[in-house]
């Protein structure tokens, strides 16, 4: 491959770095408001294999935060705009494109491929719970992103063990979920510290595994997605990967309530 274009990153990590990333083959399931931007951002840092996954189309609520969403996309499929526009930025990454909405069965056969990463930027709980399970169970490395709706305040995303993640309900979900699987540790996540805007959510007709949303910002998911990558990206090449704490006192707020004590 001509890592040319590369000049800068090769000038940041090296050599050898750029050679992990161009041997590498990552899974990013989702070309969302997370996804799509996660999987620009792996491709731009010089992965030489992916594989996107996605079945929706663009929909007219999806251009506040959404990549391939404008108004001359509407109703066409997401994942085979972003495949076209990952080639634009990388004309020889292998890219494999699956434009379908993955329920559980399928999920266990896309994992038959060996990747190096996995990114799980789904937002439905079901095929998420599926994708984490079947990829954990792989010893396959992973992030997954956590609930970045009802939240405005980037500076508040953070990384850190699915099991010490905090003020997100999707994360709550998941890990209840992922315990009854007798999954507890070892799955990267991003999440947000911030408090959720409740008086954002709504309902739906429950299609597609979605319940529930809640309302987004422009740039958030935007951030979620670049923070994603960057964990990949940074496994892949061995740096440092600072992880966040959960706070003590929150710990003991929560041991506390579950032992039924009155809380100071």
């Amino acid at each position: 491959m001509n890592l040319d274009w590369l000049e800068r990153t090769i000038l940041l990590i090296g050599n050898e770095e750029i050679k992990k990333l161009n041997a590498a083959n990552v899974l990013v399931v989702g070309m969302g408001g997370v996804g799509s931007y996660a999987a620009e951002m792996i491709c731009r840092a010089g992965v030489g294999k992916m594989t996107i996954v996605d079945g929706d189309v663009v929909d007219r609520t999806n251009r506040n935060r959404q990549l391939p969403a404008t108004f001359d996309t509407e109703g066409k499929s997401k994942v085979e705009w972003m495949a076209q526009r990952l080639l634009d930025i990388n004309p020889e990454v292998e890219l494999t494109v699956i434009n379908e909405f993955l329920k559980p069965e399928r999920i266990a056969e896309i994992l038959e491929t060996k990747y190096d990463y996995v990114l799980d930027c789904i937002d439905s709980v079901t095929p998420k719970i599926t994708l984490i399970e079947l990829a954990y169970r792989k010893r396959y490395k992973i992030i997954s992103s956590m609930g970045a709706g009802g939240k405005i305040d980037p500076t508040q995303v953070k990384v850190t063990d699915l099991n010490d993640t905090y003020q997100c309900k999707l994360a709550s979900n998941i890990r209840k979920r992922l315990k009854t699987k007798k999954i507890y540790r070892g799955i990267k996540a991003v999440f947000s510290t911030e408090e959720v805007i409740t008086e954002s959510l709504k309902m739906t007709d429950g299609s597609n595994f979605k319940k529930s949303f809640y309302g987004t910002i422009s740039y958030l998911p935007c951030v979620f997605g670049c923070v994603a990558a960057s964990v990949a990206i940074r496994d892949i090449i061995g740096a440092e990967i600072e992880m966040t704490k959960r706070p003590e006192g929150l710990v003991k707020r929560t041991l506390a309530s579950k032992k039924g004590k009155k809380l100071e």
